[in-house]
């Protein structure tokens, strides 16, 4: 399923080179668009918002509540970067936050152990998706739907509807409750998990060959690339993504109940979506994929601080992947009309 391909649109050096500054400006504009968006925002609910919205506390609580969806964007990016999707994002944190509560309070397991098996569980399904996909042939969407769908049951199997509760260690609630400079250390997992997949997509070959492969499987592979390992690859890491998130979500909310997770997976479709869109438009960045989270994290804030109600935060994130759909694919038929 070649649902994001991965030529950029962006202006090259050659292209500008001889462009007055005005006109460079007005050529890059499409390319950072949402990166003057987020800045605008930030800036605009500054103004609104003094009191509230510009401060430490605020960034504390946007830090907090959106570094778990950063993670899953990032997991459902990769496997966009070789054309393909990944849904068990949305379902594999439901299981994965229970089971490592569960496996600590119900079996025993030291929270070390806990946290691994549950990273090699979420590795193990991203396999799966990835022989579902390339050996078996199935339409990522439905592949993933199935597997997603396939975990979710297995966690209402698991709790029996009930919440998974129990006295966990202090170094499991350290994992996503301490404090680095005065902000959550999830941020910090974060930053450095976006510059590992950022130097690892655009600076070695394995970001190529993914690369190559979403703009053209069959190219890819007459060119020599093996494919099926890469793809397969790319789900593994996404799912092992997934399960981390899982981990952090359970390290934060202290119990596991399977009505929490599904609330995740649109907007962190969104936020990979509209990586799609800056940057380098028509093809998955790793920085374009943060810069959606935050406009997300920054719109939503703002909007609640200003008094939105409880259903704004779904209306924003559909309407919000609505639009970066829209532009996705006026990126794609652009490109293809430079073709």
């Amino acid at each position: 399923m070649n649902s994001i391909e991965s030529a950029a649109l962006e202006p090259t050096k050659d292209e500008i080179a001889h462009l007055s500054f005005g006109a460079k400006l007005w050529r890059l504009a499409p390319v950072y668009g949402l990166v003057i968006l987020m800045f605008g925002l930030i800036i605009l609910f500054s103004i609104l918002l003094p009191n509230t919205f510009p401060t430490k506390l605020n960034l504390r609580a946007i830090v907090s509540d959106k570094s778990i969806i950063a993670l899953l964007s990032l997991a459902a990016m990769i496997p966009m970067v070789a054309g393909r999707i990944d849904l068990t994002v949305g379902y594999g944190i439901v299981l994965w936050h229970i089971l490592a509560i569960s496996l600590q309070t119900l079996y025993g397991f030291p929270w070390p152990i806990a946290v691994l098996v549950v990273l090699a569980l979420g590795a193990f399904t991203g396999a799966l998706n990835g022989l579902l996909v390339e050996v078996a042939k199935i339409d990522a969407f439905i592949a993933t739907l199935g597997t997603g769908t396939v975990l979710y049951a297995l966690a209402l199997w698991h709790t029996g509807g009930r919440q998974v509760v129990g006295q966990l260690p202090d170094g499991f609630y350290a994992l996503n409750g301490t404090f680095v400079l005065g902000l959550p250390i999830t941020g910090f997992y974060v930053l450095i998990i976006t510059v590992a997949l950022w130097l690892i997509l655009e600076y070695t070959p394995i970001g190529r060959y993914l690369y190559a492969i979403g703009a053209n499987p069959k190219a890819a592979a007459l060119n020599g690339i093996p494919t099926r390992k890469f793809v397969m690859g790319a789900f593994i890491t996404s799912g092992t993504l997934t399960a981390l998130a899982g981990v952090l979500l359970a390290s934060k909310l202290r119990i596991g109940q399977a009505s929490v997770g599904l609330e995740f997976l649109l907007p962190a479709l969104v936020g990979a979506f509209l990586g799609s869109t800056t940057i380098k438009p028509g093809r998955v960045n790793v920085w374009g994929t943060i810069v959606g989270v935050v406009i997300l994290a920054v719109g939503i804030s703002g909007i609640q601080q200003f008094g939105g109600s409880f259903w704004v935060e779904p209306m924003f994130n559909g309407l919000t992947l609505l639009i970066a759909i829209g532009i996705a694919g006026y990126a794609q038929r652009k490109k293809g009309a430079k073709k």
